[in-house]
């Protein structure tokens, strides 16, 4: 008897610009690049600043706080793997940091509690691969 395999995205592709950034996830970080030449901190990586255009780029920890900026509820599954997920809520965030990063929202059950500005944080999912995958969940209220 098999078990069964728990629902997962599929594993990513990472080119050379983007393979830090699954080297941070894979150590339960998220990734992003800071220009050391005007200090702007982006996502996603570019070869270049997008403020100044220095090639001058370096990569940072963040802080895995961000507040929700836009949301959405998917209800057709694109891969089998994540067909049990349905639906799912898939999240516009705003990092501390600046950079807006589109991410999964987890443990949402109810879009209705959802507000603007509302505070998130990081959590770390499997992949169908050997990569964790950044999503973001509601932050408790202290």
């Amino acid at each position: 008897m098999t078990s069964a395999t728990p629902p997962a995205f599929p594993a990513p592709r990472p080119d050379q610009l983007g393979k830090p950034f699954w080297e941070f996830a894979s150590q339960g970080l998220l990734g992003l690049q800071r220009c050391t030449a005007c200090g702007d901190v982006h996502f996603p990586p570019s070869p270049v600043c997008p403020q100044c255009l220095s090639e001058a780029q370096e990569w940072i920890a963040a802080s895995g706080l961000g507040t929700l900026f836009s949301w959405c509820r998917f209800h057709r599954s694109y891969w089998d793997s994540v067909a049990s997920l349905l639906p799912y809520t898939v999240a516009m965030v705003r990092l501390a940091e600046g950079p807006v990063l589109i991410t999964r929202l987890t443990g949402v059950q109810d879009l209705a509690g959802l507000r603007l500005g509302q505070p998130v944080a990081l959590r770390f999912e499997p992949t169908a691969g050997d990569f964790t995958l950044p999503v973001f969940a509601l932050q408790e209220a202290a």
